[in-house]
C-alpha cells in the first residue's frame, strides 16, 4: 500500500483510473489552525466544474434508467410479464440511485461556488486594505 494520501489530479476521469496510482500528498494544504484545506482559485473552478460536469452526466444517464423503469412485456405470455416486471423494479431503484447522485454532485459544485464566493470576497478585502496604505516608501 503506498504511503500518503493520493494526489488530487484536475481533470481525471474514472475511465481512466486504471492509470490512476496514488502518490504522496493531500487534497490540499492542511490548514495549520484548525481542521480544513485550502485550494487555490483555479483548483476550487476545476472541483466545481468536475462536479458540475459528474452531475450532467448522471442526469443524462436517467432519461435511459427511466425507460427501463417503464419497461412493458414483449408478449402476453406469463414469463414476459414477470420479467417486465422486476425489470421495471429494477429501472426504478436505478432511477432512485442517480436522482441521490445527481442531488449529491450539484450539492457538492454548489459548496465550491460558496468558496469561490469567499475566496472573492477575502481576495476584495485583501485589495481594499492594501489601497488604503499610504504609497511610496515610508
Amino acid at each position: 500500500m503506498p504511503e500518503g494520501s493520493p494526489v488530487y489530479e484536475p481533470g481525471l476521469r474514472w475511465s481512466e483510473v486504471d492509470r490512476f496510482r496514488p502518490t504522496g500528498g493531500s487534497y490540499g494544504t492542511p490548514v495549520a489552525e484548525g481542521a480544513g484545506f485550502k485550494y487555490d482559485e483555479a483548483t476550487l473552478h476545476e472541483l466545481m466544474k468536475e462536479w458540475s460536469d459528474l452531475a450532467k452526466e448522471y442526469r443524462d444517464d436517467l432519461a435511459d434508467a427511466r425507460m427501463i423503469a417503464v419497461a412493458r412485456p414483449p408478449g402476453m405470455e406469463f414469463a414476459s410479464g414477470d420479467n417486465a416486471a422486476i425489470t421495471r423494479q429494477s429501472g426504478e431503484a436505478l432511477v432512485a440511485a442517480l436522482e441521490q447522485r445527481v442531488a449529491y454532485c450539484e450539492n457538492m459544485a454548489k459548496k465550491y461556488v460558496s468558496a469561490l464566493g469567499k475566496y472573492a470576497t477575502a481576495d476584495d478585502h485583501a485589495k481594499t486594505v492594501i489601497n488604503q496604505q499610504s504609497k511610496g516608501i515610508v
